[in-house]
């Protein structure tokens, strides 16, 4: 199982790599620099070369406030660039895998969205997401887009992000006494490194298409999720709760959007729940 990985350098990337490297095959990975996907002659000329059984794209313009201040930027590497890969990825016959949000939610559901539940972004990275994965599906049909929610992992996070909410705790805990968390927002933390092994899991069955959501399993508050870390790492850091009434830095984000594996799990793909995602992986960056 030949692959091409784009987005090699953010968390998930860098996961994925690691997870498809054991697999056999060769795994062809790409930055954003390398490999354009907003280019479709580039995007084109690049996969038709290589010719792999399977495209993996992580990459995404994620930034809430840069999303809604650069809106055409949005859509155009979270939606227009999708078809670029969808057309090259159906007339070579590659499998196209690529990644979408918890933010095509508007949290209204009270509870864990599943795979069939109707959509409805609050915000601009909300909407061009969804419309990426409407593109998607239009030019090709046989892709796999994978919804998730609340990714960390890594050393250090993506360079665009930098870092990510576990390093961002661990980081202030080193200087501050207090934190304030979000209580209202409640979402499905998940771990990089499981969401590339279930990714993995989940292209080798050559069946599947259309829409699944991979997180670990469970839900809590972020405020919950800093507790239950700095019980983990025995910090004695104080997390202060505060409620945001929703809106953050004035951009609207939904309160609940935990999502539910449906799909996944009644194909056998198991997530582990968010609390052991998040043990193991502050094991494996205390122990590098």
């Amino acid at each position: 199982m030949n692959t091409v990985l784009i987005g090699k350098r953010g968390q998930l990337g860098t996961e994925l790599e690691r997870a498809l490297s054991g697999k056999g095959g060769k795994v062809y990975a790409f930055d954003h620099q390398e490999l354009d996907i907003t280019d479709y002659q580039h995007t084109n000329d690049v996969l038709t070369r290589i010719r792999p059984d399977i495209v993996i794209n992580t990459s995404a313009y994620h930034v809430l406030s840069e999303c809604e201040t650069h809106p055409e930027q949005a859509f155009l590497v979270n939606a227009i660039a999708l078809k670029n890969l969808a057309v090259t990825c159906r007339d070579n016959k590659i499998k196209l895998v690529t990644y979408s949000t918890d933010y095509v939610f508007d949290g209204a559901k009270g509870k864990p969205y599943t795979e069939y539940d109707c959509p409805n972004p609050l915000q601009l990275y909300g909407l061009s997401k969804l419309a990426g994965e409407f593109i998607c599906f239009n030019y090709n049909p046989d892709s796999i887009v994978i919804r998730t929610c609340g990714v960390y992992g890594g050393q250090k996070g993506s360079r665009q992000k930098g870092g990510n909410f576990v390093l961002t705790i661990l980081e202030e805990s080193r200087h501050k006494t207090t934190i304030d968390v979000s209580t209202e927002q409640i979402v499905s933390p998940t771990h990089a490194g499981d969401l590339a092994q279930c990714t993995v899991a989940l292209v080798e069955q050559y069946s599947a298409r259309g829409i699944y959501h991979l997180v670990n399993e469970g839900y809590c508050s972020w405020y919950e999720f800093a507790k239950e870390l700095i019980t983990l790492n025995k910090l004695s850091i104080r997390i202060r709760p505060i409620d945001r009434k929703g809106v953050f830095s004035g951009i609207k984000r939904p309160l609940f959007s935990a999502l539910t594996n449906t799909r996944a799990k009644s194909e056998g793909i198991i997530m582990p729940s968010w609390q052991d995602g998040l043990k193991r992986y502050l094991w494996y960056i205390t122990k590098k």
